[in-house]
């Protein structure tokens, strides 16, 4: 399939058919044991049908469904060993890459939302897409600045979004919420509502271009002077096209995630949390679409390790004060000290805990551990089995922590920073690195330092 689906009713069809495509293949699992086979053969056989149907259809589909697995496959690293393995080469394949639309298309949403001359400032552009995403994809060009008579051309990227892509994104995730239940057992340990629900709260910022090339001009001129960040510079926008400048990158953090050194592991993991807790700081944005493919790769001169790339800012939230909340840092440090009274005090005041409702001081150190755990050291290394063990004990209903998680709340200032720090740590978690988390949050998050 070469182009965006825009039926409805096609689209929700395929979507629908999910979870009951996952039934069919439990039925006909316990058809192969009853008839001898073996259970683990059985269930690794089913869950890889799944996921091949599943991934394929998200990433086919483009819109909201591509953008949920895309998301789900940042917290790939909490899901169970014998669930996430069979997933894992489906899951990470929607980081980098989906099916192109025709270049007729992309001609016609160029002259559409850059002008009838468009042609005359992007002189050269590769008939091939270099990279698809969920409701656009990235085509090679060159760009000629007609205001400047003695500029030369530069290289650039030119991200063209998918006709009919806000339709599709919206319809794709009603549809999802609507299904999530059957889904669900196919990723446990997820809470797969609320998180379609974020999805949907941030679409409408994602489709707007204009929105995004305001965030990617305020972090490129923030990050102009940095020796290991790289953001490239807005050149041009319209409704559904974003001209930015070229950046020369062969792979990304999926790439290092799949067979990276250990070396590779820690640096670029070193330099994904620094640009994480430096954005705010620098610009007053947090950058909220932690998945591999938004992070690339710029190998040193000598092609040993080098700076970080940063692309897409359609997912930015804008931060209330212009910073991360100081109550933030301020509480995780409390947590560190294990000063359980001003701990419930402070998450009282912010709004985690609502008036007249008790918890146990001990058990909320113990689940805040995700939070709290990597600043705890000086390098703390972040491991697929150590974010398993995190939901494991906040999803399992078993646990105490459990029951206490019903009895938190997230205010909505929260809601996108929560989100991002969750995706964070997975992102860390399938790489496996070695990072100097307490002495970047004592650099760039504000109230965390010791007075």
């Amino acid at each position: 399939m070469t182009d965006l689906p825009r039926k409805a009713a096609a689209r929700t069809a395929r979507l629908a058919a999910l979870p009951l495509g996952y039934a069919g293949r439990q039925a006909v699992g316990l058809g192969k044991r009853l008839g001898g086979k073996p259970a683990d053969a059985v269930l690794t056989e089913v869950q890889q049908r799944t996921a091949e149907q599943l991934f394929r259809t998200l990433g086919e589909l483009k819109g909201g469904a591509m953008k949920f697995g895309q998301a789900l496959s940042v917290l790939e690293s909490a899901l169970p060993e014998e669930v996430s393995a069979p997933y894992r080469e489906h899951l990470t394949a929607l980081q980098d890459s989906a099916p192109p639309m025709p270049t007729a298309t992309v001609r016609e949403q160029l002259a559409a939302h850059l002008g009838d001359d468009w042609s005359e400032r992007l002189v050269w552009l590769d008939g091939a897409p270099t990279a698809a995403a969920s409701i656009g994809q990235v085509h090679r060009g060159r760009w000629r600045d007609l205001a400047v008579d003695s500029a030369e051309d530069r290289d650039v990227a030119v991200k063209v979004q998918y006709p009919g892509a806000g339709d599709a994104l919206m319809s794709d995730l009603r549809q999802i919420a609507r299904v999530a239940r059957g889904v669900a057992p196919v990723f446990p340990g997820i809470d797969i509502k609320p998180l379609v629900a974020e999805l949907q709260e941030r679409a409408a910022d994602e489709l707007d271009y204009h929105l995004e090339a305001e965030a990617q001009a305020a972090y490129a001129e923030a990050f102009a002077d940095h020796p290991a960040i790289v953001v490239p510079a807005v050149v041009a926008v319209g409704a559904e096209v974003l001209v930015t400048e070229w950046m020369d990158s062969a792979y990304s953090l999926a790439q290092v995630i799949r067979d990276g050194t250990p070396e590779e592991r820690d640096h670029y993991g070193e330099l994904f949390v620094r640009f994480l807790f430096e954005g705010p700081r620098r610009t007053g944005m947090l950058h909220a679409d932690p998945h591999p493919g938004n992070f690339r790769v710029i190998p040193g001169p000598d092609g040993g390790l080098g700076r970080l790339g940063v692309l897409d800012f359609g997912a930015v939230a804008r931060l209330p004060q212009g910073q991360l909340p100081e109550a933030m840092g301020r509480l995780i440090r409390i947590a560190l000290e294990s000063d359980e009274e001003s701990l419930v005090a402070g998450l009282r005041e912010e709004g985690f805990i609502k008036d007249r409702i008790d918890v146990d001081p001990a058990l909320l150190l113990a689940y805040l551990a995700p939070f709290v755990e990597p600043a705890d050291q000086e390098r703390f290394t972040f491991t697929r089995e150590w974010m398993r063990e995190q939901f494991e004990r906040v999803n399992d209903p078993r646990s105490e922590t459990f029951t206490l998680a019903t009895k938190l709340n997230l205010p909505s200032s929260y809601l996108l920073i929560h989100r991002t720090w969750l995706g964070a740590v997975g992102l860390l978690s399938q790489l496996g690195a070695s990072v100097p988390f307490r002495e970047i949050l004592e650099e760039s998050l504000p109230g965390f330092a010791e007075d």
